[in-house]
């Protein structure tokens, strides 16, 4: 599949409790296995961004990831393999105007 034949998915993580700077780089590591143990596989998923959410105390509670992939159904494939939550799989929609400074 093309590159420019995936789909953009943004997807919300909420973490049931909150983890450490240290512990978000070890699940990291693990997503990006996952995602080469999928492509290796012929399923493809592509991170393209991630934003993490993170308390008054700075520990994490959850991303917002964007994601380019061949469907959802590989978005939960890569999902289910890391064992990472999804609370919410969207679609981008068209950006808002404005000034945003």
């Amino acid at each position: 599949m093309a590159e420019s034949e995936m789909e953009d998915f943004l997807i919300l993580r909420e973490l049931e409790e909150p983890i450490t700077q240290d512990e978000l780089q070890a699940v990291d590591k693990r997503s990006t296995a996952c995602r080469r143990e999928l492509d290796d596989e012929g399923m493809k998923v592509r991170a393209v961004e991630s934003e993490v959410l993170t308390d008054e105390d700075g520990n994490v509670t959850g991303t917002h990831c964007h994601y380019r992939a061949e469907s959802e159904v590989a978005v939960r494939a890569h999902a289910n393999r890391a064992e990472l939550p999804i609370s919410r799989i969207d679609r981008p929609g068209r950006p808002l105007g404005g000034d945003f400074d």
